[in-house]
């Protein structure tokens, strides 16, 4: 049974369910379309055992110039024992002199998988609008397994531009497949196999680089990085495929808020 409720502008838009009654697709939405200084939004997703969820969102989160107060995004995503959920928002843009801190922290139960992803972009060099300054905060937990933190500045050029950063690159992701049971040695290697055959070939995109590791027993992450974000969502949404074909043997229907 699904169930829910908001504070303020921040709402589920609508749930979908495109194929069949296991899995509800749900469609999150901030009207107002961005997030400045001193604004905070919370996204809690809480999952009954054995339920299947997808959640994305319409368009991408946008931090904009706070005017030297920090804007804040928390989201907390709670799996019970079997859950699946899917967290595939589209990516968070960083606009130049925002100062901005994006949380994100999971909790599985045993038998419960969460596959998800954290886009960012850096400005918005198409407009002509680099990040030349400002303040990005990344932070992504699961508690006893996987704490990742950094904070990107629009100052620091050897972070942004060097061989040992992001090598002038303004599009990174994260994609994770997390398992509140390990999964067998052949399963791990069969899924991460797979999921390097759906990374795309250099000449289609460019700049792109993607990665995939087992960084845990219980955890597959990819990184990724590229020029723009439009490669590199492709590259996650071919990964997204193979992951869930591959694991859950469904097959891998985009949600119909992507190509609107």
């Amino acid at each position: 049974m699904l169930q829910h409720a908001h504070e303020g502008p921040l709402r589920i838009f609508k749930s979908l369910y495109p194929e069949g009654d296991a899995v509800c697709h749900n469609v999150i939405v901030h009207p107002p379309g961005g997030v400045v200084g001193g604004d905070r939004l919370d996204v809690s997703v809480s999952l009954q055992a054995g339920s299947h969820a997808l959640v994305s969102t319409p368009g991408a989160t946008r931090f904009y110039d706070g005017d030297g107060r920090t804007g804040r995004q928390q989201v907390t995503l709670d799996l019970q024992a079997g859950a699946r959920l899917e967290w595939l928002p589209l990516e968070t843009i960083a606009y130049p002199g925002c100062l901005a801190e994006n949380h994100i922290r999971f909790q599985l139960a045993e038998g419960a998988q969460l596959l998800g992803w954290d886009v960012v972009a850096l400005g918005l060099p198409a407009a002509g609008s680099p990040f030349t300054h400002g303040r990005f905060t990344q932070r992504i937990e699961w508690p006893g397994v996987w704490l990742e933190q950094g904070r990107l500045d629009g100052t620091d050029q050897r972070l942004l531009d060097s061989h040992v950063g992001l090598g002038g690159r303004r599009a990174m992701a994260s994609l994770w497949f997390a398992c509140g049971t390990a999964l067998g040695t052949r399963q791990q290697e069969d899924l991460i196999e797979a999921v390097r055959q759906a990374f795309p070939t250099q000449a289609q995109d460019g700049r792109l680089s993607l990665a995939a590791t087992w960084s845990h027993p219980r955890l597959l992450v990819v990184r990724g990085l590229a020029d723009t974000v439009e490669p590199l969502m492709n590259g996650l949404q071919s990964v997204w495929a193979a992951i869930r074909r591959q694991a859950w043997d469904l097959s891998a229907p985009p949600p119909r808020i992507w190509r609107v």
